[in-house]
């Protein structure tokens, strides 16, 4: 069946959880937001997508989504899988968009909206659930749907080639591990900066009993504020289990070195964005510092090149690439490939809107066709508004279940959609 794209719907979905200090951080503080995409089609399904932003700005990146339309309507997926980069192209190097880029910023969050919707609608045709699809695709279609402009200097189409293709060995047994087992995961719904220290406590105690043996702190306010945050979750959780920290980019490098100094009492797994994040050579001087604490970053780098030198710099021990501020499910091919070449686990970033649901999956393909291991890696997760979509995920005893629905898991229910759009919504009249 052919199935071309008739239209593109955006729609700017925005959830009021700045009352409660929910995603609150060094820096944030706002109301979770989703510029949220649909892709009608000629007769077949609806192609989900969305990109996560944080409250006011939205209108920005949904403005953005129309004006990179045009290039999406009135193509076939068929054409845009015979000329994946061509069409992934049209998105990010268009010749006057560009400019407000390159491929960063608002233009290549909504560039990832998109993308990621017909991504969810191919997998729908087929289907399939992306992280399936993905993982079925033969090694020359995979690399095909990867523009290595600006990556042959850490990343070639061969080096990829020879990643891909030993990912097909063992692949049936990772997978009934997977389906047994699931993926395994950490949560931040502990440690919001904006929480009391006795929510903080109930929070930990509640999912130590749930099966958490991973848990994120925010820091970056006030040092003592966060030891003494730090050594209250640490003494709730033991010794044995894996406590994060992440600064939210508030310190400059050498505050960011001697606050870790401090914090390191704790045994902290990994501090996570300790500077700009922009800033390649100062997370490598962080990285070298704070040893053996491991630097983790990615949810706010840009794209592929930025990760391509965080990489080649050794400035992080752990890659969180981002569903959908980089350029969706093609640019993110890319990334997983580069952080498998130079051995760092992929701990996606999720929270948000929609990122736990998008992430799943690239997770367990990266470990069905590209790290082959665990070791190391773990999805995020927070409790928050999984309730508005209709295959939102499902978790136990800390660990994601592989999701099964056919496509990207980011379709939102209707009803939520409408009593959340802004400004005219129910909740925001």
């Amino acid at each position: 069946m052919t199935v071309t794209i008739k239209d593109v719907a955006v729609h700017d979905v925005r959830f009021p959880t700045a009352d409660a200090g929910d995603g609150s951080d060094s820096i944030n503080r706002g109301d979770y937001s989703a510029t949220y995409v649909e892709l009608t089609t000629d007769g077949g399904p609806v192609g989900a997508g969305l990109t996560f932003t944080n409250g006011r700005g939205n209108e920005l990146t949904c403005g953005a989504v129309t004006a990179l339309a045009h290039h999406v309507v009135g193509r076939s997926l068929a054409e845009i899988a015979d000329e994946p980069v061509a069409f992934w192209r049209s998105l990010t190097a268009d010749p006057q968009l560009r400019w407000l880029g390159p491929e960063k910023g608002v233009i290549h969050m909504a560039t990832g909206a998109l993308v990621n919707a017909v991504w969810d609608l191919r997998a729908k045709v087929a289907g399939k659930p992306i992280w399936a699809l993905l993982a079925d695709l033969p090694t020359a279609e995979l690399v095909r749907n990867i523009d290595f402009r600006h990556l042959s200097d850490a990343l070639t189409p061969a080096e990829a080639t020879d990643l891909l293709d030993r990912g097909q060995q063992g692949r049936d047994d990772r997978l009934a591990e997977l389906r047994a087992v699931g993926l395994p995961s950490y949560t931040t719904s502990v440690g919001w900066l904006g929480y009391p220290d006795e929510k903080v406590r109930a929070l930990t105690r509640a999912a130590y009993a749930e099966g958490w043996r991973a848990m994120k702190m925010k820091v970056g306010g006030a040092l003592e504020d966060d030891l003494r945050r730090a050594r209250l979750i640490r003494a709730e959780i033991g010794p044995e289990s894996l406590l994060m920290m992440d600064a939210n980019q508030i310190w400059d490098v050498p505050q960011a070195i001697e606050h870790m100094a401090q914090l390191s009492e704790v045994d902290p797994y990994w501090i996570e964005e300790p500077t700009h994040a922009d800033d390649v050579l100062g997370h490598a001087r962080i990285a070298a510092a704070v040893a053996p604490v491991r630097v983790a970053t990615g949810e706010a780098a840009a794209n592929r090149v930025i990760f391509k030198q965080l990489l080649q710099a050794d400035a992080i021990g752990v890659c969180q690439v981002d569903a959908c501020r980089v350029g969706g499910v093609n640019e993110v091919l890319a990334i997983l490939l580069l952080a498998a070449k130079f051995e760092v686990p992929v701990c996606p970033h999720a929270g948000g809107v929609g990122l736990c649901e998008y992430v799943q999956h690239l997770t367990a393909f990266d470990y069905l066709r590209v790290s082959r291991s665990l070791t190391g890696r773990m999805v995020e997760y927070v409790d928050h508004l999984h309730q508005h979509f209709v295959d939102p995920v499902r978790m136990s005893s800390g660990r994601y279940q592989l999701p099964s629905a056919p496509g990207y898991s980011i379709e939102m229910k209707p009803e939520s959609v409408a009593r959340f759009s802004y400004p005219d919504g129910p909740v925001w009249r």
